[in-house]
């Protein structure tokens, strides 16, 4: 069982995946998952742009096809993900050159994904070991790396939200684990990321996106390695 910061075996050797590379194979499939959480529906259209490592050695270790595999819903053990461009459907996808600076990462992967209500851009990051950190939604910095089941929301930057959705977790037995609030600017919007020990029934996130000057409200289930 694993405890908050220990690193265990599956860090070192990688999780249970389809090769060649933890890092390029089933790191770029979990940022797929969570990218498509976060869109909250499979996408209509996405542009992904790979980065460093990602673009200049990525599609010889299957990064293209594990990225698109995450989008499809696939893990990172299925052994679709080699095929994942024939089997993507009416998923339209546009590969790009995204422009980050040398302190980025090398194993990113840039998101903008289109589905039937919103197109959103996502950044992420591969770490090593099958393990990622989303670090941007749209201009919000953030640190989302699936390990737990997360909430998300955007809304307006002022006195007594947190509260309120704090008192709709509690009532629905939700334990939070962890809460950070990133803001733009004050009195602006700000995106609150709350990771829980337990999922978020939908009609928990209903009475929330339904509360004065919540505007976006999103469940992120845990993406297991």
């Amino acid at each position: 069982m694993r405890r908050d910061g220990e690193i265990t075996v599956f860090d070192i050797i990688g999780p249970v995946m389809i090769g060649p590379s933890s890092s390029h194979t089933a790191g770029a499939t979990r940022l797929g998952n969570l990218a498509c959480a976060i869109l909250g529906e499979r996408p209509q259209k996405a542009r992904i742009g790979l980065h460093g490592s990602f673009r200049d050695t990525g599609q010889g270790h299957g990064t293209d096809k594990a990225v698109v595999a995450g989008l499809l819903g696939f893990k990172p053990d299925d052994e679709r993900i080699p095929n994942s461009f024939d089997l993507k459907g009416d998923l339209e996808v546009e590969f790009f050159d995204p422009e980050l600076d040398g302190s980025t990462h090398p194993n990113t992967v840039v998101f903008v994904l289109t589905g039937t209500k919103e197109t959103i851009t996502i950044k992420g990051s591969s770490i090593g070991g099958g393990r990622v950190i989303v670090d941007k939604i749209d201009n919000f910095p953030v640190e989302l790396s699936g390990d737990y089941p997360a909430l998300l929301t955007v809304h307006k930057d002022r006195p007594g939200i947190i509260q309120s959705v704090s008192e709709i977790l509690a009532r629905y037995q939700v334990n939070i684990a962890f809460m950070k609030v990133y803001r733009l600017s004050k009195g602006k919007e700000a995106l609150m990321l709350i990771e829980t020990d337990q999922q978020v029934p939908a009609t928990a996130q209903k009475e929330i996106l339904a509360k004065k000057d919540i505007n976006w409200v999103r469940f992120v289930d845990k993406i297991s390695l």
